[in-house]
């Protein structure tokens, strides 16, 4: 497919310079590899919304990425948000409007998640690694000029950024992760998580994640906050994540599965090429994180020699608990 698809704005127009409606989105998408179609609920947009551009960029004939893109013509350097589990690009909207106002933000939609392409795992296993490279061709494809790039990764997204850190020291000029397992600590992990690693316990484990997709979207964000620290997602990004769960033949949950099927393998792979790793890299956590203790991102911070920013009373996905602490620490990078 042609590249003029890949920067359709939110209001319509083709930066390519040819004109396109939100509906040839529809259409086209149908065509485009992981048989995913982008909905009808795409077309109604907030007045927010029109500011960023959201579109598809093809990476190879299996994967195609839904991405957003807010830009700003003379930006001090660039942004890019990796999401988690069972996030869509949704989950940065509100940063990246915010962040816009001094730089170029990019985020898409992991393979398995949003309305980027869903492949058979026998054309794609899913696997951090995989998504490392996936994170390469994108950067590639989208011209992101690597010599300002920061990366904001956290949970599925972080293993690969790291990964890719360490094959390509020269892809980011600084990386920011949390709320992950970059080692195989069973002691450190939530029980659940654990037993979606390969292993007798892998496939019923994913069953009762599709199983519990409801509640899981609904309470995922904040399960093991104290009362006071409860909050709410924005609703269109949970709307987003509902319709996207089931988009292909391959749902979030059965992606997120195969992701774990490969973890220890790619886990074992970044602790045992440690000194690889020459990009500075940031180390934020949630101080209340249920699923991934606190314990994992000190042992992180403490082999690689990285800052560690520990946030009291904040759970495991820190960027939607308290977004502004998220903003201050990507302004903080190019500082």
């Amino acid at each position: 497919m042609s590249n003029s698809l890949e920067k359709i704005d939110l209001r319509g127009r083709c930066h390519g310079g040819v004109a396109i409606a939100i509906a040839a989105v529809t259409a086209l998408s149908a065509s485009l590899p992981g048989s995913f179609v982008a909905p009808a609920h795409a077309q109604t947009l907030s007045r927010q919304e029109q500011k960023a551009d959201i579109g598809f960029l093809e990476i190879d004939k299996d994967i195609t990425l839904r991405r957003m893109v807010v830009r700003n013509t003379n930006p001090k350097g660039t942004v890019l948000f990796l999401h988690g589990f069972p996030e869509t690009l949704y989950a940065w909207k509100d940063i990246s409007l915010t962040l816009a106002a001094d730089y170029e933000v990019h985020a898409f939609d992991w393979p398995g998640f949003g309305l980027s392409s869903r492949p058979t795992v026998d054309r794609f296993s899913y696997a951090p690694s995989d998504y490392a490279r996936v994170l390469n061709d994108y950067i590639r494809k989208a011209g992101i000029d690597t010599s300002k790039l920061t990366i904001y990764a956290t949970d599925i997204g972080a293993l690969p950024a790291l990964l890719l850190a360490q094959e390509k020291p020269g892809i980011a000029t600084s990386i920011i992760v949390g709320d992950f397992a970059p080692f195989d600590r069973p002691q450190y992990m939530y029980e659940s998580l654990q037993n979606l690693k390969a292993g007798p316990l892998m496939r019923q484990a994913r069953d009762q994640l599709n199983k519990n997709r409801d509640d899981i979207l609904e309470n995922a964000f904040r399960r093991g906050l104290h009362e006071e620290a409860q909050f709410d997602v924005p609703r269109d990004f949970k709307d987003d994540m509902s319709r996207a769960w089931g988009h292909g033949a391959i749902t979030t949950a059965d992606a997120f599965s195969y992701y774990y099927a490969h973890f220890t393998r790619d886990q074992n792979h970044f602790e045992s090429h440690l000194e690889q790793l020459a990009i500075p890299v940031k180390v934020v956590w949630g101080e209340k994180d249920l699923y991934i203790k606190k314990e994992m991102g000190i042992e992180l911070a403490d082999k690689i020699g990285a800052e560690l920013m520990l946030l009291p009373g904040v759970g495991h996905y820190p960027h939607l608990q308290n977004p502004k602490q998220t903003i201050e620490e990507v302004r903080a990078a190019f500082r």
